[in-house]
């Protein structure tokens, strides 16, 4: 049983969450407000929090940033508006995954069980992996470059580490979600896009002025070291 905390202050989508996620098996606490929401989580009985991006006594991203300066629960945010700039502040403060409103009970709970597993998922292997001057080390979760420690959240990491096991090779979106957030299915390219573009940015790089990560289009991802020649 999976004990999930609903932050969202409108009580109609509460209750109808409640509904579902319970008959789903779950375990359900809940709260209203911001305040409210964060004492729940930092109590540590839950597993999972579905967090509203809208709430009426304090902004949900500050709720996330507080969250996440005592724990790592993973955190899927809800929010009202479909606007890249929002999702990506929601990513930077900690969020493990998104879902924009209205949102379906299944769809919540795919996202649910996503970062479930990604949170539970052991490592695979222990020695570290090298590509030109970024290393990778599964066993400390821990990455440098030109010998600098790059500071990456889970799911960063996670994705990098899958690219970089596999140099050169072309991974496409699919795989990544099934590898990273353990979905099989389709309409999680976004979700790809924001971690790839965050990833870029801490790498140094941009799509456009790629270094290591190189999209190819309509195709998927793949992380070269800079001298291994043009794409």
């Amino acid at each position: 049983m999976v004990a999930v905390l609903i932050v969202e202050d409108d009580a109609a989508i509460r209750t109808a969450l409640i509904r579902s996620l319970g008959a789903s098996g779950h375990a359900v606490s809940s709260a209203a407000t911001g305040m409210a929401g964060l004492q729940l989580a930092t109590d540590g009985h839950a597993d999972v929090v579905v967090l509203d991006l809208g709430l009426p006594d304090i902004d949900g991203l500050r709720v996330l940033t507080m969250l996440r300066a005592v724990s790592d629960v993973p955190v899927v945010v809800a929010t009202a508006q479909d606007d890249e700039r929002v999702i990506v502040k929601a990513l930077d403060a900690g969020a493990d995954d998104y879902v924009v409103k209205p949102f379906g009970g299944e769809q919540l709970e795919a996202r649910i069980r996503a970062v479930l597993r990604r949170a539970g998922t052991p490592e695979t292997s222990a020695s570290a992996i090298v590509v030109g001057d970024l290393v990778i080390s599964p066993t400390t979760r821990e990455v440098t470059l030109q010998g600098e420690r790059i500071e990456l959240s889970r799911k960063e990491f996670d994705l990098l580490h899958l690219l970089a096991s596999r140099p050169g090779e072309v991974v496409t979106k699919r795989e990544i979600l099934t590898e990273v957030w353990r979905q099989a299915y389709g309409g999680g390219d976004r979700t790809v896009d924001v971690h790839l573009s965050w990833l870029r940015r801490k790498l140094g790089e941009t799509a456009a002025e790629p270094v290591y990560l190189h999209s190819v289009r309509g195709v998927g991802v793949r992380l070269r070291a800079p001298e291994a020649g043009p794409a």
